[in-house]
């Protein structure tokens, strides 16, 4: 039986940086406030340049990945991207960014699941390769939040930020890689985030930002409960799949959203602090950006070693959730 593993990594980020000390000249907020409620201190807000479009920032993390992989895009069978803010309705991202790369050869599309769309889009990819129909895919996650905040409501617009991660995801026979890929929803819980229609204002402080015709919603403290209870089930449910406690974890990578979810996880998973991958306080939340990107951080900082067991997870929109364990073996 043929696995799925991770042959290379990459990320990029818009170049402006929103600060908290930036958000307190728009919404009644302060830097201390924002700190101690989200681990928060700034985020990256995308202009409306192509090169900060969705397929711009898409492109970018995916040419690193594709670099480190030495893949070229030619070769790629599947691009799958996770996004809830491409650039058009319709032609998806997915399709956008193969034109870029020229991945001729590719088939591709998105997927749509808020927070856990890279998760999502690495399922789909490790049951193709396992199954054999596909040997090599690209894998992006790529958000752009800033174009669906609502700068007048201080309870969303100081979490969200923008950035794009990839993977390229080859095969092995080995006991490696990609070990297993947990899902699960419940469409019941969709209230708790959503998007509501209505074009809002930018503010000043953020010129040339590209809004869309809806923007989003949440009902944070209901969120919050859930999404703890939710993270811990299916952490819980991944490692048992593969005969494995919390202290065979190496490297928890959690989808960046909230720094008291992700300690509350933590603790319930009984995974020490300084086994949990946390770079929150520079980019917010990114959505299905953040687990490639603080992947992408971890492999270039040298976390990620030969045989160490990865735990990827994450909940969002719909609801969402999902869990991967990896045995690291690039």
């Amino acid at each position: 039986m043929r696995k799925a593993r991770i042959i290379g990594t990459g990320s990029t980020i818009p170049k402006r940086v929103l600060s908290n000390k930036d958000l307190e000249s728009i919404v009644d907020t302060s830097d201390e406030w924002i700190t101690r409620r989200t681990g928060i201190k700034q985020r990256h807000i995308s202009s409306n340049s192509s090169e900060e479009s969705t397929t711009g920032l898409a492109s970018r993390a995916s040419i690193k990945a594709l670099k480190m992989a030495g893949v070229c895009p030619e070769d790629l069978d599947m691009i799958v991207v996770g996004t809830v803010t491409p650039d058009l309705q319709f032609p998806s991202t997915a399709c956008m960014l193969q034109e870029e790369l020229n991945a001729k050869n590719a088939a591709a599309f998105d997927v749509s699941a808020g927070c856990s769309g890279f998760l999502y889009a690495l399922g789909i990819v490790n049951n193709a390769i396992r199954c054999g129909s596909c040997r090599l895919a690209l894998v992006v996650g790529v958000e752009r939040l800033s174009s669906i905040t609502n700068w007048q409501d201080r309870s969303t617009c100081v979490l969200l930020g923008d950035g794009a991660g990839a993977v390229v995801v080859g095969s092995t026979t080995k006991h490696a890689g990609i070990l297993s890929t947990h899902l699960k929803s419940d469409g019941s819980l969709g209230k708790l985030l959503y998007s509501s229609e209505g074009k809002i204002r930018a503010p000043k402080i953020l010129r040339n930002i590209d809004l869309k015709p809806f923007h989003l919603k949440m009902e944070g403290n209901r969120l919050f409960k859930k999404a703890v209870a939710c993270l811990t089930s299916i952490a819980k449910e991944a490692l048992q799949q593969n005969s494995l406690f919390s202290k065979d974890v190496e490297l928890m990578i959690p989808h960046q959203a909230n720094i008291r979810i992700i300690k509350a996880m933590a603790d319930n998973l009984k995974i020490p602090a300084d086994k949990v991958f946390i770079n929150i306080h520079k980019y917010g939340n990114t959505s299905s950006a953040s687990i490639p990107i603080a992947m992408d951080e971890a492999n270039q900082q040298g976390l990620l070693v030969q045989g160490a067991h990865i735990l990827l997870v994450s909940v969002g929109a719909g609801l969402t959730w999902g869990a991967s364990v990896l045995k690291w073996s690039m």
